[in-house]
This record gives C-alpha cells, sequence and structure tokens, in this order.
C-alpha cells in the first residue's frame, strides 16, 4: 500500500545559542574572588596538599647541611661543588626553613588549619547544644535491632532511661519512645588535633623568629659570656636583637675526658664531662655539663656540650726579646685519634710579625705508617710547627679566619714542622726570639641556643595526643527504645535499634540486647545468651542492611 504522503519527521529548528549572553556573562567581582579563593584555600584537601607539600620541603634539610646548624659544612660542600653548590645556594636549600618558599607553605597552612576549624568548631558547638535526633520511624532498618515481649510496658521507658543514663547518654524523649546519643568528645578530639596543629605551628613560628643559636670554644680555666662579640658563630631569628641575649657567664673548670683502653671498641670516649661554674647576675653556682645533659638558665637558654679538643699552652718572643704572645692557641682535631692542627698568629711580634703553621699528636708514634697520633689522649704529646716572618701589617678590621694562615708577605722561616716541642721544651728561632710549650689543656665547643616559646609547641603537642586519643577511643553511638508496640500474639512489644557513628566499631549488638533486657525487665537466661526465647518476638542482630530472623 503506497501513499504520496512524506511520512519521514520533519526536523525541528532548533534556536541557535546565544553567544551573546556566554560572552556577556558578568565576571567575578572582587568580593567574590576572594570569597572563592577563601573558599579554596580552607578546604579540607587544601589543608592536606599543603601539609604533604611541607613534608616534601623540609626533606631537603635533612639532605643537605643547614647554615643554621652545621655552618662550617655548608662552606665545605660549597668548596667541593663549585657548580651546584651556588645553585643550591640560589634555592636557599642551605637555609630550607627559613627560606621564602617554605615560609610560604608554612603560613598557607596555617590560614588553612585556621579557616578549616573554626566552621567546624561552630558547627559542633550547635551540636552539643542540640537534643539528640527523633526516633526514626522503622527501627528495624537499623543495623542493630531487636524486638522483646514485655510484661510492664508503662515502665519501659523509665527503665530504658535509667539504664541509658548510667551509661552516660543523652536522652531525649517524645512520647511513646526515647532517642538516646553519645560519644559528643570524639569530635572534640578531632577539633582538639587540630587546634594543637595550630597552636605549635605558633610555637614553632615563635621560636625561630625570636631564637637563636651560637657556639662559642671555651678552654679550661676560661669563661664564656653571653654577648656576640663571644661567639664564633652565630644565627638568630629574622625579629632577634642583641637585645634577646640573656646575661649570664659560664666558667670551664675542668674538662673530664676519658676513652676506652680495652681490646673491644679501642680509643672510643667513654666520658666527656665539664664542671663548670656559672652566674646570671647572682653569686657563681656550680654545674656539671655532660652530652644530652645541658645547662639550664631560668628563662630556658640551654647550654649543650658540642666537641672537644687540646689547646697547647703557647709562648712567643719576638726579635727584642718581649712576649708577644702567651696562652692556649685551640687545635682542631681531624680524626678519631685527635690528630690535630693549628695556627698560632703573633702580629704584635717586634721587628717583624711571626706566624706558625703547628701539628699536634696527643699520643705521638712513628711507625710504618709515619709518625701519627695512636690514641685520643695525651699520653705522649708532641707539637710539630713551621715558623714565618713578616714585616708588619696595618690592621685593616677585616675579620680573619683563626685555624687558617695567610702567608701574603710572609716568608718561611724554618723548615716544615722543623720545630719539634714535648710540654715544657723550647725552640730558638734563627732570626731571634723564641717559642716555647708550656703545657697542654683542653677545649670545649659550647653551643648556646634559645627557643622561645618552646612551652606552647610542648602544650600543642600534649593537646595534639589528648586529641588523638579522644578520637581513637570514644565511640559516637545512638539508641533508640519505642514503647509500646503491639506483637503478633497481641502482646506488649518493645523495639530497641542502634546505630554507630562511626565504622569499625564491636559491643552495638550487645548495647541493644542489654537495652531491651533492662527495658522488658528481664532476666538473661545465661550470660551472653540473650533474653529468654520464650519472651521474644522475632529477635533480630543486624550486621549488615538487613537482618537475620532467629
Amino acid at each position: 500500500m503506497s501513499t504520496d504522503t512524506d511520512t519521514r519527521a520533519t526536523p525541528v529548528e532548533q534556536p541557535a545559542p546565544d553567544r551573546r549572553r556566554r560572552r556577556d556573562a558578568p565576571g567575578l567581582s572582587l568580593r567574590e574572588l576572594l570569597r572563592f579563593c577563601w573558599t579554596q584555600l580552607t578546604a579540607m584537601r587544601t589543608a592536606l596538599t599543603l601539609l604533604f607539600l611541607a613534608a616534601l620541603a623540609a626533606i631537603p634539610g635533612s639532605l643537605f647541611p643547614q647554615r643554621s646548624v652545621s655552618p662550617g659544612q655548608v662552606r665545605t660542600f660549597l668548596a667541593e661543588q663549585p657548580f651546584w653548590g651556588p645553585v643550591l645556594d640560589a634555592l636557599r636549600l642551605f637555609d630550607v626553613y627559613t627560606s621564602p618558599w617554605f615560609s610560604a607553605i608554612y603560613l598557607l597552612l596555617l590560614v588553612s588549619l585556621i579557616g578549616c576549624i573554626t566552621p567546624r568548631t561552630i558547627a559542633y558547638a550547635k551540636a552539643v547544644r542540640a537534643q539528640p535526633v527523633a526516633t526514626p520511624r522503622r527501627l528495624s532498618r537499623l543495623p542493630a535491632y531487636l524486638s522483646v515481649r514485655t510484661r510492664d510496658p508503662q515502665g519501659a521507658l523509665d527503665r530504658a532511661e535509667t539504664w541509658l543514663r548510667a551509661k552516660h547518654f543523652r536522652i531525649r524523649r517524645d512520647g511513646d519512645s526515647i532517642s538516646a546519643e553519645r560519644g559528643y568528645l570524639r569530635e572534640a578530639g578531632n577539633l582538639v588535633f587540630h587546634v594543637s596543629l595550630v597552636i605549635m605551628l605558633l610555637g614553632i613560628a615563635a621560636g625561630v623568629l625570636y631564637g637563636y643559636r651560637g657556639t662559642a670554644v671555651v678552654p679550661e680555666g676560661r669563661g664564656f659570656s653571653n654577648n656576640l662579640t663571644q661567639y664564633d658563630d652565630i644565627s638568630s631569628g629574622a625579629m632577634f636583637t642583641d637585645r634577646d641575649l640573656t646575661p649570664f657567664t659560664v666558667l670551664a673548670d675542668q674538662l673530664d675526658v676519658r676513652f676506652e683502653t680495652g681490646p673491644h671498641a679501642f680509643g672510643a670516649p667513654r666520658e666527656f664531662t665539664l664542671h663548670a661554674r656559672y652566674t646570671e647576675g647572682g653569686p657563681l653556682e656550680s654545674a656539671t655539663i655532660q652530652v644530652n645533659h645541658p645547662l639550664q638558665l631560668s628563662d630556658g637558654t640551654q647550654v649543650h656540650l658540642l666537641a672537644h679538643g687540646y689547646a697547647p699552652q703557647i709562648t712567643v718572643r719576638d726579635g727584642n726579646g718581649q712576649v708577644a704572645w702567651s696562652g692556649p692557641v685551640v687545635f682542631v682535631p681531624e680524626d678519631g685519634n685527635f690528630n690535630s692542627t693549628g695556627v698560632i698568629k703573633v702580629p704584635d711580634a717586634r721587628p717583624e710579625r711571626l706566624a706558625f703553621e703547628g701539628r699536634l699528636l696527643p699520643t705521638a708514634v712513628v711507625d710504618e705508617r709515619g709518625t701519627r697520633s695512636a690514641f685520643p689522649d695525651a699520653e705522649n704529646p708532641v707539637l710539630f710547627l713551621t715558623a714565618y716572618a713578616g714585616a708588619p701589617k696595618a690592621e685593616s678590621g677585616v675579620p680573619e679566619n683563626v685555624y687558617t694562615l695567610d702567608k701574603t708577605g710572609m716568608r718561611q722561616l724554618t723548615r716544615a714542622q722543623e720545630i719539634q716541642l714535648t710540654p715544657g721544651s723550647s725552640y730558638q728561632l734563627p732570626d731571634g726570639g723564641s717559642v716555647s710549650f708550656d703545657g697542654l689543656q683542653r677545649w670545649t665547643r659550647l653551643q648556646v641556643s634559645h627557643t622561645p616559646a618552646m612551652g606552647v609547641t610542648l602544650v600543642g603537642t600534649g593537646l595534639a595526643v589528648l586529641g588523638l586519643c579522644l578520637s581513637l577511643f570514644i565511640r559516637p553511638r545512638r539508641l533508640w527504645v519505642r514503647v509500646p508496640a503491639v506483637g503478633a500474639g497481641g502482646d506488649p512489644v518493645i523495639e530497641v535499634a542502634g546505630l554507630d557513628r562511626a565504622d569499625a566499631r564491636s559491643g552495638l549488638d550487645i548495647d541493644v540486647e542489654d537495652l531491651a533486657i533492662a527495658a522488658a525487665d528481664l532476666d538473661r537466661a545465661a550470660p551472653g545468651n540473650g533474653p529468654d526465647p520464650a519472651d521474644t518476638e522475632t529477635p533480630s542482630r543486624v550486621t549488615g542492611d538487613r537482618a537475620e530472623e532467629s
């Protein structure tokens, strides 16, 4: 059967998209843009991302030496790596924790945490004041459900309320039902933990901005006063000034060092103790400073022992017969047996200034390996010196490294290490004058550090532990009781149901069963066997979305 009519559907003409409307859509105002940025910054995913970035940014601080801790190692790294050293230095990888990029991550994380905590705290305060949720219409659909016949439906709610209050549930009673809830402190634990992070960040920031750390070498019998001129090196925060230095003085009376002499770990250090006296403006007090047992001052400043070595007592007489130098000279150990090197500078000697490069062997031996120290203790100390002389040099005010000798304008007076001295001996120099080795004493390197707001950081750490404990061990739980309901046989039935607000929690079915027994005023048939089967109507335990009929 044919027809001339074209039955094909005629396409409906669609209106063209209004591209002009899209082009003319207004952009975000400044206020809306700021609100959008604030919303993104205070989102939880942003806080987690920043926390991850902060952990990544801290990795270079453990891979590369930091100027605030080991400036000498930084100088050595730069000298050994002429290409990569300046590149890493330009990236501030030797000053990670004070670099602009680490500070930016740190500040953004702090702001993000505050932005996350504030609305959650407001919501939690409202939830604490609110009553528990109303009883659901169909309790049988909850994860744990039990229906029990009772002989006394009139007092069931009262008995249930008594049991719930004994278990520290918050109660809401509406007509024929009770809604109960506990575990509000779990969310408080989360908030306390996040607040503790903010407190710790603030405490660390205060310590970095206002704290300082410096080292100084102090020979036995000498003292150290806490002012900038006494430090060999010092690093401090951006807000630190010399007025923040606590006035105190430490006198290094005696340094006791003992080494292992047995066959096992021969030469290993066994004791490192400094007997000192100190004052903070009052009378001198005695103190014993050991490794990991620093001297603690009243304002929180700590004085640590870092290292030790030998300082030979040297007297130098110039060509005019005058004493141009007398005192201990710090020699730096190069290995575990304290083979040490040092420099003696005598700029005031006349008619020419003098200088010496030296090598100190605490226990000198000569064997197939050459002249060396065989033990770190001073059992046979020998000092080898090389003498230099030159015209007097004008004072320039430019500081010099005390451990290196600039030989510009000086000539060598003796052969390398020609001068060999033992304690009590001396050597006459070719152009007049002499050098004598009067004795040997020890020196110690003290580290003075002050980190303000350390107590704030400690409080934050304690709150973090408390918040984690509350979050891990508190079980948020809701229970409901409804009575009376009518069972299949026309007897009064109590419905009890429960819901855990956290996953992987145990004991919910036990609480539901115990509440049902208390509300129905029943006795257990046997410990742990639940209600008497004669008194129950299809009691159910639910472990998923559906109850299993028992």
